[in-house]
């Protein structure tokens, strides 16, 4: 039976040595390969990269072999890189797309096929179909050139990614205020590919960088998986404690997400990132540019944007559909609730170091620790409250669809209900301006139930109530 490959959000993902095989990447890249052929790319430069995972160097040799095979020419990293830092070579190298073989925040078991384009931001979702339509049903219809064949014809040239980043940095950031503010920064890398970044970039001055789980473990100890959300960020949040640092930066296993943690040890949900990097620019930097959300991250960019006379565009979730929106409208800032932000004059893809970077600079210029800036950012726009519950469900998924969709309930937490949204599941707007979110996960019988509110009483409530709305209880 034919193995068959499915994309999600950026790529495939699957378990390694069940859906995840040299024989199914191979496959995989073959379709990557045909898809570029058919857009008139033969023989132009392609960028691979990949994490720290189990394999993933040797799988990203693989993909290089068939690219090599099928006439292109690769740039293949030489070490693990991040994410942000293979999506910018793109950019600089004139390529013409990306693979990066990496699963993200998955857990340890997995690894995946994440795509770039030629702005070095996430496939738009009919590019991703077409690549998944060209993916042939047999190994046999691979073209590979082996790797040292590939390097000896100058077919695969290895390079490091991270010295064009660097200088493209220093057109983004002066980091010269960060390395000599005296901060104690404690960076949790979750075992992944931000490893040594921030120290690299911070050093030599009187701001001391504090790197955890910065080795290569594919098993990542003290985290279910390496997403930057709570309970994977507890033992980093513990660290800042012990460490008496004044901020935690965290990012995820490919380093294109980051999360903040106070100087109290508590965790900065991803909406309240996601709303002081936008109001950082604004009045801050003093920047003015579209706002690009998910409709699954905060209203308070919504706030931001009718204050500052800003339009803000609202997509499905995934940055398959923020980045294109990003281009066309040249935004000057977009994110999801994952806690993946992308900013203008960088390319239109997350990238956890420099909202990292960022998140440290407003500190630094507002002269404010993490609570002082979420205070700031709540006399703006009033105090916001999120949470989220993801939960198995048994039965059939159109079945609950049909459930939600009939549902039309008054109130949702004690709230009126305004609207719903169902252009990528299922959104009810609350009378506080907030809204609860249903979403199916595309990949596994898993149900998201998400909530913003400006009511601190009402979260779990509101999430009850929309756990029973999708016959969950």
């Amino acid at each position: 039976m034919v193995q068959e490959i499915r994309f999600g959000t950026d790529g495939w993902r699957g378990m390694i040595g069940r859906e995840y095989t040299f024989a199914t990447l191979k496959r995989t890249a073959q379709g990557f390969a045909s898809y570029h052929l058919e857009q008139g790319n033969e023989g132009k430069w392609i960028v691979v990269g990949y994490d720290k995972r189990f394999h993933s160097e040797n799988f990203a040799a693989t993909v290089a072999e068939v690219l090599a095979g099928n006439g292109f020419k690769v740039y293949l990293t030489e070490d693990a890189t991040p994410t942000p830092v293979i999506s910018y070579a793109v950019v600089a190298k004139g390529a013409v797309g990306a693979v990066n073989i990496t699963a993200s925040h998955n857990p340890p078991v997995d690894n995946g096929f994440k795509v770039r384009d030629e702005n070095g931001g996430a496939v738009a979702p009919d590019g991703l179909a077409k690549i998944e339509s060209f993916i042939p049903d047999s190994e046999d219809d691979v073209k590979v050139m082996a790797l040292a064949e590939a390097q000896e014809q100058g077919q695969v040239v290895l390079f490091d990614a991270s010295i064009d980043y660097i200088k493209h940095l220093g057109d983004l950031i002066d980091l010269e205020p960060i390395k000599d503010a005296g901060l104690t920064v404690l960076v949790d890398n979750m075992w992944g590919n931000g490893a040594g970044w921030f120290t690299r970039l911070l050093s030599g001055g009187k701001t001391k960088i504090i790197e955890i789980h910065n080795e290569r473990n594919p098993i990542f100890p003290e985290m279910l998986r390496p997403e930057p959300i709570p309970p994977n960020v507890d033992a980093g949040l513990k660290a800042t404690l012990d460490n008496n640092a004044d901020v935690m930066i965290v990012m995820d296993g490919d380093a294109d997400r980051f999360g903040a943690g106070d100087e109290k040890g508590q965790f900065i949900d991803q909406l309240r990132v996601f709303g002081l990097l936008a109001y950082y620019l604004l009045e801050v930097k003093g920047e003015r540019g579209d706002i690009v959300k998910t409709l699954s991250t905060t209203k308070m960019l919504n706030k931001l944007g009718e204050i500052y006379a800003v339009p803000v565009h609202e997509t499905g979730v995934g940055f398959k559909y923020v980045a294109p929106k990003m281009v066309e409208t040249d935004a000057m800032i977009g994110g999801e609730e994952s806690g993946g932000y992308a900013f203008r004059g960088n390319v239109p893809e997350r990238d956890g170091i420099l909202g990292g970077l960022y998140f440290l600079d407003m500190m630094i210029k507002l002269d404010k620790k993490p609570t002082e800036l979420l205070e700031w950012l709540f006399e703006k726009v009033g105090a916001h409250y999120y949470d989220r519950i993801d939960t198995l469900f048994s039965g059939d998924k159109e079945e609950k669809k049909k459930l939600i969709e009939t549902a039309n309930p008054e109130t949702i937490g004690g709230l009126k209900v305004t609207g719903l949204n169902s252009s990528d599941g299922y959104q009810f707007g609350l009378e506080d301006g907030g809204w609860l979110l249903i979403r199916f996960s595309g990949t596994e019988p898993k149900i998201r139930v998400y909530t913003e509110t400006t009511h601190s009483d009402k979260v779990q409530a509101i999430l009850q109530d929309g756990l029973k709305i999708a016959g969950i209880k």
